[in-house]
Parts: structure tokens; sequence; C-alpha cells
């Protein structure tokens, strides 16, 4: 085989580069810019969804309702020394409910109270009339539980004074409450709430320090 032949051999085996022509590049010129617009409108898009979703985020952190917070100040049953002291007995306590939201009222429609002493009710009645607590304030409820609202008799009383005797006796105090939330104009709908405040007496009657503004569990149903 001649030198000749095997120069055309070789030109032959080598694959033959395709000639492009103006249309085919301009194609991919255009091509090429569309996928970068819409990358960059992809980017734009997701970017605004990204700053929307914070905004509405905050706005949610902010006007999200919490529930109000509820604390024992004071408790007393008063004669608790004495051996017939349940014939004129009285409890008295005295509880704080703060509103602790930024931008939202709490309307209360109706407020009740129980005391319980070994899960056993012995006294209930109503609280409060309805009201509205603005934000960030903190209202006072107290009452007293005389005669006509406590069933007790001398075996309960008797257990109160081998408790006192022990040095403490522990009640539960027991708030129902049907509240709305308000925010400007906006009102929802009705919440049944319910506080459970435990309290310890010393032998004078009186709550112990350690139970002082001791906050209360909150919850609804």
């Amino acid at each position: 085989m001649s030198s000749s032949d095997i120069r055309h051999t070789e030109q032959d085996s080598q694959p033959m580069k395709r000639q492009h022509t103006a249309r085919y590049y301009v194609e991919r010129v255009r091509e090429s810019c569309t996928a970068r617009v819409t990358k960059i409108l992809c980017g734009i898009f997701l970017c605004v969804i990204l700053v929307v979703g914070i905004v509405f985020f905050i706005l949610w952190l902010s006007l999200r309702p919490h529930r109000p917070r509820f604390h024992v100040v004071g408790f007393t049953v008063p004669g608790l020394a004495q051996s017939t002291g349940f014939e004129n007995a009285e409890i008295t306590f005295n509880v704080t409910a703060r509103n602790s939201n930024q931008h939202i009222g709490i309307y209360y429609d109706s407020m009740a109270g129980s005391v319980f002493y070994r899960d056993q009710r012995i006294g209930s009645a109503p609280l409060m009339d309805p009201f509205f607590q603005d934000p960030k304030t903190t209202t006072v409820v107290d009452r007293t539980f005389g005669a006509a609202t406590l069933t007790l008799n001398s075996k309960r009383w008797e257990e109160f004074r081998n408790d006192r005797q022990k040095g403490t006796v522990v009640f539960r105090l027991d708030i129902t409450s049907v509240i709305r939330f308000k925010v400007s104009t906006w009102r929802s709908k009705h919440h049944r709430m319910h506080v459970n405040c435990d309290v310890a007496v010393g032998q004078d009657g009186r709550i112990l320090p350690a139970w002082k503004n001791k906050r209360c569990p909150v919850y609804f149903s």
C-alpha cells in the first residue's frame, strides 16, 4: 500500500466536523438568554415569597393570643386553730389575672371559683361580673367564701385541724371562666378556660411563703 493510500485512509477515518449555520448560533444564544431570565425571575419570586413569609410569621407571633397568667397572692382560712371554727368558717383568697398580650384584649364573659380539699369541693360561688381586660394589664380577683358558700361540717373541720398539726393544710382553688380575645375590631369565639391553683396554709391559717405568688396552670376545654 502506498503512502498516498495511507493518507487517504487516515483522512477517511477522521470524523467530519459539522458546520453550524448562523441560525443555529442565534437559537443557542436565545435559549441561553431565556434560561438566564427564567433563573432571575425564579430567584426574585422565591425572594418575594421568603420576605412575605417572614412578615406573616412576625405578624403571627405578635398577634397570636397568649392565655392569661394567674398567680395566687393571698389565701387565708381564719379560725383554723379553733375546734368549732367550722360554724363560722371563712376562706379568703386573692388572685391576680395578667393579660400579657401586647395588642390583644380579653373579654371575661363569666368567672366562677371553687375551693377543693382532698379533691372534694367545699365551696363555690361566682367571682366577678363580665369585664374587659386591656392588653398588658393586671386584674385582681378576690373573694371571701363564708358559711353560705362553704359546705363544712365538724368531721371535715377536724381533718383540717389534723393537717394543721402536721404544719400544712393543702387546698385547691379552681377558677372557671368563659373568655374571648379581641384584636382591633375582631373578636374570637368563646373559650372555656380553667385555672387550677394549689395552695397551702400553715398553722395560723395563712398562705405559706413557698406558695405565695405561685403561678397557676391554665388550660382550655
